[in-house]
C-alpha cells in the first residue's frame, strides 16, 4: 500500500468519526486525492459529479422513494397488516407472524428498510405489546423484519448496485424472492416454537371463508400495487423505471380517490418529503461517484484484487471473508454509501474466484441491511428506540435471534447460489 493511499484513509476515516454528513466525507477526500495525488485536472472531478447525477436510472430511486412515502402516510400499511393478520393470527404467535408477514408485503412496494421500520413499526410494536407479546420480541421482530424491504424488490440498493455492475436490474430483483421469503419463513417457525405453549396471549379463531373474502376485499386495491409492480416487469409491459412511475401514481389514485386517506395538505407534505429523501441520496450518489473516480484512477481496485488473489486461493474461503468483511463495514456505512464505494473495488475480485456477480449483489445487498441492525450506527436500532422508548442497548440485546436467523439465511445463500440464480435463469435474464 502506498503513502498517499494510506492518507487518504487516514482521512476518510478521520472524517468519518465526526459529525460532517458522508457525502461531504466522500467529496472532501476525493477533492484531497485529485489535487494532491493526481496529475489531472480538477475539472475532471466537476466532469464527474454531474454524469453521476446525468442518469435515467436514478429515476426509479426517485418514484420508489415517493410511492413508499405516499403508502405511509395513507391506509395502505393497515391493509396490508390486516391481510397477513388474517392468513396467520390463529396460530400461536400469529400476530408476530402478521408483523414478519408485513413487512414483506410493503418492502415488495416501498424498496427502503427505513420506510418500512418507521411505517410498520409504529403500527406493530403497541399492538403486540398491548396483546402480551414479550417487549424483547417485539421490538427484535420489528427492528430488523424490516430489513425485508431492501431485500425483497424493489431493493433501492439493487438499483444502485445495478448502476455500478451493469447487470441486469429485473434480474437482480427477481434474486431477492428466495432469500426473503426463506427469511419469513424462518421467523415465522422461531416465533411458533417460543409461543407455541403460552395461553396468556390471545388467539384469534380460524377465520371463515366470508371473512377472508371480506378482508381480502378491503386490501385488494393495496395488494393489487404489487401485482402492478411485479406483473409488469416481469411480463416485459414495462421496465423497472417505469414501474416505479406506475406504483406512484396508483398509489396516489388509490389513496386520494378509493381509500380517501389524504387531502391536499398530505399530498404537498408526501412530496416535499419524498424530495428531500431523494436529494439526500442524490448527494450521497454523487459523492461517492466522485470518490470512486478517483480509486479508478489510482488503479486502487486492481492492486486489492491483486493482493487478494494472492493470498486467498479458495472460492469457499473468499465469500466467507467478503461475508465477514462487509457484515463489519455494514456497522458503521449505510447501505447506499457501501455498495457505490465498494461496489467496484469488490467486482474485478469475482472474476478469479468463479463467482457470479448477480450472485454477489446479493450476497452484498443481505450484508449491508443487517447492518441497519447493528450497533454502532444501525439506524433501525435508533428508530426503533426511538417508537418504543428504550436505550439502544436493550433493542441490540432484543435483535440478536433475529439476526441469527438472517445471517444464517445469508451463509446459506452464500454457498448455495442455485437457489439464487434459478429464478433470473428462469425468466431469461442469465
Amino acid at each position: 500500500m502506498q503513502s498517499s493511499d494510506l492518507i487518504i484513509l487516514g482521512i476518510l476515516l478521520g472524517l468519518m468519526t465526526t459529525y460532517i454528513p458522508v457525502f461531504l466525507c466522500l467529496f472532501f477526500t476525493a477533492t484531497v486525492g485529485f489535487v494532491f495525488f493526481l496529475d489531472m485536472p480538477l475539472a475532471l472531478l466537476v466532469q464527474s459529479l454531474f454524469r453521476s447525477l446525468d442518469k435515467f436510472a436514478l429515476v426509479v430511486v426517485l418514484f420508489f422513494i415517493l410511492c413508499g412515502n405516499i403508502m405511509s402516510k395513507g391506509k395502505t400499511v393497515e391493509k396490508l397488516i390486516n391481510l397477513a393478520n388474517s392468513l396467520v393470527s390463529w396460530l400461536p404467535g400469529g400476530l408476530g407472524m402478521a408483523g414478519v408477514i408485513g413487512c414483506g408485503l410493503f418492502g415488495a412496494i416501498s424498496g427502503s428498510t427505513v420506510a418500512t421500520v418507521v411505517a410498520l413499526g409504529g403500527f406493530m410494536i403497541p399492538a403486540l405489546i398491548k396483546n402480551g407479546y414479550d417487549e424483547s420480541y417485539t421490538l427484535g421482530l420489528m427492528t430488523t423484519s424490516p430489513n425485508l424491504g431492501v431485500i425483497i424488490p424493489p431493493s433501492i440498493a439493487m438499483i444502485f448496485y445495478s448502476m455500478i455492475s451493469n447487470q441486469s436490474l429485473e434480474g437482480l430483483f427477481i434474486t431477492g424472492f428466495i432469500p426473503g421469503i426463506l427469511i419469513i419463513i424462518c421467523v415465522c417457525i422461531y416465533t411458533f416454537v417460543i409461543y407455541r405453549n403460552r395461553t396468556d396471549i390471545k388467539r384469534l379463531p380460524a377465520p371463515h371463508f366470508i371473512q377472508l373474502f371480506r378482508i381480502f376485499k378491503e386490501g385488494f386495491w393495496a395488494l393489487m400495487l404489487i401485482v402492478i409492480i411485479f406483473g409488469g416487469i416481469f411480463s416485459g409491459v414495462f421496465t423497472a423505471n417505469e414501474a416505479a412511475v406506475v406504483a406512484s401514481v396508483y398509489a396516489f389514485f388509490v389513496e386520494f380517490f378509493i381509500y380517501k386517506s389524504m387531502t391536499f395538505k398530505d399530498i404537498k407534505e408526501v412530496t416535499v418529503s419524498s424530495a428531500v429523501t431523494s436529494a439526500t441520496l442524490l448527494l450521497i450518489v454523487a459523492a461517492a461517484t466522485c470518490f470512486g473516480r478517483y480509486l479508478t484512477f489510482e488503479n486502487i481496485p486492481n492492486r486489492v484484487a491483486e493482493v487478494v488473489v494472492a493470498s486467498i486461493h479458495s472460492p469457499v474461503v473468499f465469500l466467507l471473508a467478503m461475508n465477514i468483511l462487509l457484515l463489519i463495514i455494514g456497522m458503521f456505512m449505510d447501505i447506499i454509501s457501501a455498495t457505490l464505494i465498494l461496489g467496484p473495488v469488490f467486482l474485478p475480485l469475482l472474476g478469479p474466484f468463479n463467482v457470479d456477480p448477480m450472485h454477489f449483489g446479493l450476497i452484498m445487498t443481505v450484508n449491508l441491511a443487517i447492518g441497519y441492525c447493528t450497533p454502532p450506527m444501525g439506524v433501525s436500532l435508533f428508530i426503533t428506540g426511538a417508537l418504543a422508548k428504550r436505550d439502544i442497548i436493550f433493542v441490540s440485546r432484543s435483535v440478536i435471534p433475529f439476526l441469527a436467523i438472517q445471517i444464517g439465511v445469508l451463509f446459506f445463500l452464500t454457498y448455495c447460489p442455485r437457489v439464487v440464480l434459478i429464478l433470473p435463469e428462469i425468466f431469461g435474464y442469465r
